[in-house]
C-alpha cells in the first residue's frame, strides 16, 4: 500500500477500533466507502477505503435513531457480505467467491462531518460511521446479479438501481482489495465477519422525523425511524 495518507489513516482507524473493543464492543467486520470512480478521482485513491463495524453500532430493523445533534446525517442502502472462510491478501477471485457464505441487506447511518476531502482524516474517523442495520442472511446468494436497490422516504421512492455494483465495484474485486488493505495494516478478513460494501445509490441526506426503508430485492427490506 503506497499511499501514505491511507497508511496513516488506517493506523489511526485501527487504534480507534482497539479502543472500542477494549471498552467492551464485539467485532462485527468491516465497512467500505468511497469506492466509486468519482470518489477515486476526488480523493486520489485507487480502491475503497476500509473502516470497521462493532456491536456498539449495531441496530435492529425498525430502530428509532436520534440524529438531531448530527452535523450531516446520511443513510446508505448496502449489500452486506457474510464470510464463511478467511480471505488473505493474494487470494484469487475463485477463492474469494468461495469464501462468501451469503448476502444480506444493510443500512448504514453516517454523519458526514467534516466534509469528505482527505483520506487520512476520513479513515481516522472510521469513514463517518455511526450505525448499521443488518437483514437476514440469504445463504443461497453469493453475488449481486439480479439485486435491485430502492430507497423509500416517508412513502415516496427517492432512489432506485438495478446495477447495485455500479457505485461500489464488483463484490469479489472489492473484497480482494479489502484483504490487501487490511493485510498491509496487520489485519485480515476472517470467517464469521460481515463486510458492508458501500452504498448502491448516492447517500441520502436525512433528518429528524423521517422514516426510510431500504429495499434490496430479493434480499429483503430494512427500515429506520429518525428522531
Amino acid at each position: 500500500m503506497s499511499d501514505e495518507r491511507v497508511v496513516r489513516g488506517m493506523h489511526a482507524m485501527l487504534a480507534l477500533r482497539r479502543e472500542r473493543l477494549a471498552a467492551g464492543a464485539r467485532p462485527l467486520g468491516w465497512k467500505l466507502g468511497f469506492g466509486s470512480s468519482a470518489a477515486f478521482e476526488r480523493l486520489g485513491t485507487d480502491r475503497p477505503l476500509v473502516g470497521f463495524l462493532t456491536s456498539a453500532g449495531l441496530l435492529p430493523d425498525g430502530a428509532r435513531v436520534t440524529v438531531a445533534g448530527w452535523t450531516a446525517p446520511a443513510l446508505e442502502p448496502e449489500i452486506a457480505v457474510h464470510l464463511e472462510r478467511d480471505v488473505g491478501a493474494g487470494a484469487s477471485p475463485t477463492e474469494v467467491q468461495a469464501a462468501i457464505g451469503g448476502l444480506s441487506a444493510a443500512i448504514e447511518l453516517a454523519d458526514v462531518d467534516p466534509p469528505a476531502a482527505d483520506p487520512e482524516a476520513i479513515l481516522a474517523g472510521n469513514i463517518f460511521h455511526r450505525h448499521v442495520i443488518l437483514g437476514p442472511v440469504d445463504r443461497q446468494r453469493t453475488h449481486a446479479s439480479g439485486i435491485v436497490g430502492r430507497l423509500v422516504r416517508d412513502g415516496d421512492e427517492v432512489a432506485r438501481t438495478d446495477t447495485p455494483e455500479a457505485l461500489t465495484g464488483e463484490i469479489v474485486k472489492v473484497l480482494r482489495l479489502t484483504a490487501e488493505t487490511l493485510a498491509a495494516s496487520g489485519e485480515r478478513l476472517r470467517a464469521g465477519e460481515v463486510v458492508i460494501t458501500g452504498s448502491v445509490v448516492p447517500p441520502l441526506a436525512v433528518s429528524s422525523g423521517q422514516r426510510v426503508s431500504a429495499e434490496l430485492s430479493p434480499l429483503g427490506s430494512l427500515t429506520v425511524e429518525l428522531a
